[in-house]
């Protein structure tokens, strides 16, 4: 086969260390647009992206050369960097290790699109950590599974 075909969807989600609420509303747009130019500029195909002020969502759609390992580890590297190099946040700016990645198929992008679109939103009455442990349920991590996580 001369070219390969692929529509990979995945759900990314990775916080502050400590989930520390260090994203500022007036932060959050500068990350925004940086995170989206980074991205362009490594080949990283972002579909849609919220920035919160102790958490990140992307829906992403991978490429067949990419792996979400190595994405995420240039999306979070490279964004830390320029936040420390910036001096956006004191003291010293990091993201917790880890992060979740999530698959979906193409008939759920639009739900997940808009879901991302409306954290603002979702949040006024769930905290991330809620959210989080709900996603984990979601995608079929068990309560034990939960436990050895933290």
């Amino acid at each position: 086969m001369l070219h390969a075909y692929t529509r990979l969807f995945i759900h990314l989600v990775w916080s502050t260390k400590h989930r520390q609420r260090w994203l500022t509303t007036n932060l959050r747009p500068r990350l925004h647009e940086h995170l989206l130019e980074n991205a362009r500029s490594k080949h990283i195909a972002i579909d849609t992206l919220a920035v919160q002020p102790e958490h990140v969502h992307v829906l992403l759609n991978l490429q067949s050369n990419q792996q979400v390992d190595d994405v995420v580890k240039l999306l979070k590297g490279e964004s830390s960097h320029w936040i420390n190099a910036e001096d956006l946040v004191h003291p010293k700016f990091s993201w917790q290790r880890g992060y979740g990645a999530f698959s979906l198929s193409s008939s759920h992008v639009d739900a997940l699109r808009t879901y991302i679109t409306n954290q603002d939103e979702h949040h006024r009455n769930k905290s991330f950590a809620e959210e989080y442990e709900e996603l984990l349920l979601k995608y079929g991590f068990t309560a034990g599974d939960l436990e050895a996580m933290s």
